[in-house]
């Protein structure tokens, strides 16, 4: 009797979990959240803007394989306003991919695509005049990447070595005071 006791209560808790539970995400959610992304077709490195309309909400995160990060997506009202963000796309990368939204709780797949150019395409010159600077557009770039990738191998190899001298340094003066000339 202890165990059909335990059966009924069973299927009693499933049923009230069925009727109680929040009714799964239906297709029309999905079609009114729609992500556009300017300029249509971009570069690796470059930088995008994310305009995304249907959130209720006032922020918001647009995600996609091709960029470095989530843009995060601000906007004025939430009566179905346009919320708006900026990213980078990220080196190496090429191809047409799909963008996730995350707002009003819960993510948006495939609302939209970014299209990357292979590398040599688009905004950087192959061939720069010598006129007006031209030839520096690659070398901005290489310096946009590198602020943005943080310290490298030079930088811990020269903090550990100034981490050394400062050890020894307290070291050695630690002993003069124990041992005064």
């Amino acid at each position: 009797m202890g165990i059909c006791s335990l059966a009924v209560r069973g299927v009693g808790a499933a049923v009230l979990v069925a009727v109680w539970a929040p009714p799964p995400a239906t297709a029309h959610d999905q079609d009114k959240v729609k992500a556009q992304v300017t300029p249509a077709n971009v570069t690796p490195g470059a930088r995008v803007d994310v305009r995304v309309k249907g959130c209720d909400g006032t922020t918001g995160a647009a995600g996609s394989g091709a960029f470095t990060r989530d843009a995060e997506l601000t906007g004025r009202d939430g009566k179905q306003g346009t919320l708006s963000g900026t990213t980078r796309i990220r080196t190496g990368v090429s191809g047409t991919y799909e963008i996730t939204v995350t707002c009003d709780g819960h993510p948006h797949q495939g609302v939209g695509t970014v299209q990357v150019a292979g590398a040599g395409t688009g905004q950087t010159p192959t061939a720069p005049v010598r006129a007006g600077g031209g030839g520096t557009a690659s070398l901005t770039s290489a310096a946009a990447e590198a602020d943005e990738a943080g310290p490298g191998t030079r930088h811990a190899v020269v903090g550990l070595v100034l981490a050394g001298v400062a050890a020894v340094a307290v070291a050695l003066r630690s002993v003069r005071r124990r041992h005064p000339e």
